[in-house]
């Protein structure tokens, strides 16, 4: 069993898993001992309300899976690309660090690519508030033709590797791709600076042994994954997004360009550079470990890298008693848990899937974030001198250990991809392949035949779901005839994901519905369940085994799934997906006649069927005849929102008008005018308003409706005496999949079956006025994650929320028309499917007071 070492610092509570932030939060659980505050801050997306709705969260509405970015896959080398150059910015956080301010990046790139051959700098994307986005290659000139053959074997690689592992002579004429990812927390600074001075050193060294480097590998610097945190001083993009737990999810444009960058280097090593851990942490990680990567050639070349790495930082001859540094602590070997690879949200868990055997988090030592900015300026530049020091010897040490494996690790590469391609069985890792690796790291799991995507739900979702596959370079195959598989029969157009195909783990990792991890941990560093499969909205079935006979074609794109009935009079339109939001509250902006029914169909009078037939188009949604519907009138719904930074962005993606609220923003005099529905999930305390605030917001609720989320929310509705149930905590760092029993009212109805929890919360002692809109299910209901019952007084399990109300809808005394989750459906944008479910609460709320109308 592994120890922990006393340098891992004050162990901090289920906070890591907990939505923290606001003075009105509820306290947290007693500490988990096995978790350890590791410098990283909030876990959630939890930047209070205050992220301002912008050009940028405009344009992201329709933000594609893929940008109109990336590697030119037929230019030779060096390129020679003149960066513009970003105006001065002299508030820029960096420059108090004495580091390089965003606007001195493109000026130093452009000058080395005039002193070097060896130096390609190039904009891969732009990020939320419009900066520039630099990738840089370093590398031995190559001409186009040579750069065409470095593409043929990387192909080669992926698309062959069963053939590739024959051939005794790539691996010599293949340049070995290495990636470094820097300052994807925009204030954990000093990656960046680290990168700029690596590229320096071998851009202009002469030594003989960095000319081989350039000759045989080929280095991917991502200068600063986050400019817009950079510049801010904060952890988060100008979204308030923490990109680091986004990567199969990709609601963000920087993480969209970083992932296209994995998938056109195919990198076989990678390292993604933090703050603040002292000393030094470097992975691997502790148990779990991620079930759909070729494990055992991940920790082999790993921890040896991670090896390499400790001894390059021990070697700088920082030490404790002189500066502050203590020794390098690599999780797999010196921790027992708390700091796992399970799920590939975060850049060196999702490369693996890519090709890449070597992957790391390195958290260099000396904090100068948070508070820790206001030391001296002398300290901090102390610190950030040591930090970059660090930063730019597990650079050295990486490149290092590639140009030494060179061969192997290509090798390592091809036989992910090949075990992939031929459908073999997880491999179950030989214990003791590194020193260490004993029972607790085994974890496997079974790969089906094929998953089949169909619209049997909704078209729509199986066309997003589709599509994000593909951007993710997973194969998808559409089916030409009808087919029968499992012993069910498929319409022909159905979608086919045969999982003999080389980002096998990848697809696996997406589709497949998860697992529950709770009896072999008590602690996760973060989410242990997510599933595309039940939670975008699609219908997804797992092929277990047997032949795959299906006339099929490989598809690019999902096909269009908009349509409109030839049939005249007016039109209905179900919400039951996202994009089926963004299209009824493009109507409404557009000021079309719309009634809202009780079954969540929005009624398009005949005459609107132009504009019906043009958002049908926009996004990909299918009408069908009204016939006879009664409901209310529906105008564009106006939020005033006390949110997270996830929430707040997934409200303005479907297309809500969004203004951001708090204690304070009330407090300091609101006009409630412009609001149809007051939405509370963080930063707002009804006890903490003063009289005119509190007058003000009693006044709107005697017409305005209220959504509820979380801790916060609970204790909102408590307090402002809304509707009459009491809120139980589930256990606060539990999270992941759940199934659940939806009503056919108004927000439950058309819901999916599973549901995503996070510190989830379910009602009891109800009220009469209050409506039981979801359940937990009576059958686990946990499907995949880890939620544990509390260890001091065994309650707050999943066993203690089989069958109790987890979304309740009422009007309470006043007449707010009230909607309470104890789900999570918005949850870092990524449970597609479960959008449609606050959308009709928010219609149910905003509508409910309208007078009854027969839809014409």
């Amino acid at each position: 069993m592994r120890l922990y070492p006393a340098i891992l610092g004050i162990a901090v509570s289920a906070a890591l898993l907990v939505p923290p932030g606001s003075a009105t939060a509820e306290p947290a659980e007693p500490p988990h001992p096995a978790v350890r505050d590791f410098g990283n801050g909030p876990e959630r997306n939890e930047v209070a309300a205050g992220v301002a709705e912008g050009q940028q969260a405009q344009k992201l509405r329709l933000a594609p899976e893929a940008e109109p970015y990336g590697l030119s896959r037929d230019r030779g080398y060096p390129r020679r690309t003149q960066l513009p150059i970003p105006a001065e910015n002299p508030a820029d956080a960096s420059i108090k660090l004495g580091l390089v301010p965003y606007h001195g990046i493109a000026p130093k790139l452009n000058d080395l690519q005039r002193r070097s051959d060896r130096v390609s700098a190039e904009i891969i994307g732009r990020t939320h508030q419009g900066r520039d986005l630099y990738l840089v290659t370093l590398t031995a000139p190559e001409s186009r033709g040579q750069a065409a053959e470095q593409s043929v074997i990387r192909d080669r690689i992926e698309n062959d590797p069963a053939g590739a592992a024959r051939d005794r002579r790539l691996a010599a004429r293949y340049k070995a791709p290495i990636f470094v990812n820097a300052n994807i927390h925009g204030n954990e600074w000093e990656g960046t600076d680290a990168a700029l001075r690596t590229i320096e050193e071998l851009a202009t060294s002469t030594d003989p042994q960095v000319a081989d480097l350039m000759k045989r590998t080929r280095l991917y610097f991502n200068i600063t994954a986050n400019p817009d945190g950079r510049v801010n001083g904060v952890r988060q993009n100008g979204a308030g997004f923490d990109m680091n737990r986004d990567f199969v999810t990709a609601s963000q444009p920087e993480v969209r360009a970083m992932r296209q960058v994995m998938i056109d280097t195919q990198p076989v090593a990678m390292i993604d550079l933090h703050g603040y851990v002292n000393g030094t942490l470097i992975e691997p990680t502790t148990p779990p470990h991620g079930a759909n990567y070729e494990y055992d050639v991940f920790i082999r070349n790993t921890y040896a890298n991670g090896l390499g790495m400790e001894a390059a930082v021990n070697g700088l001859g920082y030490t404790p008693a002189k500066d502050g540094v203590e020794p390098v602590q690599i999780p797999f070997r010196d921790s027992a848990e708390g700091w796992d690879d399970w799920p590939p949200i975060f850049t060196p868990q999702y490369a693996p899937f890519h090709g890449t055997v070597a992957a790391h988090t390195v958290e260099i030592p000396l904090r100068v974030n948070n508070a820790d900015y206001n030391l001296p300026v002398e300290e901090l530049r102390r610190r950030s001198a040591i930090n970059t020091d660090v930063a730019a010897a597990a650079i050295r040490a990486t490149y290092g250990f590639v140009q030494s494996k060179h061969d192997a690790l290509i090798a390592d590469q091809i036989e992910v991809f090949r075990r992939g391609a031929a459908g073999e069985p997880s491999k179950v890792v030989p214990l003791g392949i590194v020193p260490g690796f004993g029972p607790e790291d085994v974890y496997n799991t079974t790969f089906p035949r094929a998953y089949v995507i169909t619209g049997q739900r909704s078209a729509t979702a199986a066309a997003r779901l589709v599509d994000h596959l593909i951007a993710n370079d997973v194969r998808v195959e559409r089916a030409t005839r009808p087919f029968r598989l499992n012993g069910k029969t498929y319409p022909a157009g159905s979608y086919v994901v045969d999982m003999r195909q080389p980002k096998r783990g990848l697809a696996n990792v997406m589709l497949e519905p998860g697992e529950d991890i709770s009896p072999r941990v008590d602690a996760m560093y973060d989410i242990s369940g997510w599933s595309h499969g039940l939670l975008w909205g699609a219908t997804v079935d797992s092929i277990p085994s047997g032949p795959l006979h299906v006339s099929s074609e490989p598809v690019k794109a999902a096909a269009p799934t908009g349509s409109v009935p030839r049939t005249p009079g007016p039109l209905a339109l179900k919400v039951t997906d996202a994009k089926e939001v963004q299209a009824l509250n493009d109507l409404l902006t557009q000021g079309v006649a719309v009634t809202w029914t009780n079954d969540g169909r929005a009624i398009v009078p005949a005459a609107a069927r132009q504009a019906a037939a043009t958002v049908s188009d926009r996004y990909g949604v299918a009408f069908t005849p009204a016939g006879p519907a009664t409901g209310t009138p529906l105008a564009p719904v106006r939020i005033a929102a006390a949110a997270s930074a996830d929430e707040l962005f997934t409200l303005r993606e479907m297309g809500f008008t969004v203004t951001p609220v708090s204690t304070a923003v009330l407090n300091a005099g609101f006009d409630w005018s412009g609001a149809d529905v007051l939405y509370v999930s963080s930063g707002l305390s009804y006890a903490a308003l003063n009289p005119a605030a509190r007058t003000a917001l009693d006044a709107f609720l005697a017409t305005g409706g209220v959504i509820t989320r979380g801790g916060t929310g609970a204790a909102f509705n408590a307090t402002a005496g809304l509707l009459t149930a009491t809120a139980v905590a589930g256990r606060g760092d539990a999270n992941g999949v759940v199934r659940v029993t939806s009503s056919a009212g108004p927000v439950g109805g058309g819901s999916p079956e599973h549901s995503f929890v996070y510190s989830p919360r379910w009602f009891t002692a109800l009220g009469a006025e209050v409506t039981v809109e979801q359940s937990y299910a009576t059958d686990g209901p946990l499907v995949s994650g880890h939620w544990r019952p509390n260890a001091a007084d065994g309650i707050g399990g999943p066993d203690a929320a089989r069958g109790q109300a987890a979304v309740v809808s009422g009007r309470d005394e006043r007449g707010a028309a009230v909607v309470l989750f104890g789900t999570e459906p918005m949850f870092r944008n990524h449970p597609k499917g479960l959008f449609p479910q606050v959308a009709r609460a928010l219609y149910w709320s905003a509508a409910v007071t309208g007078a009854t109308v027969t839809a014409p």
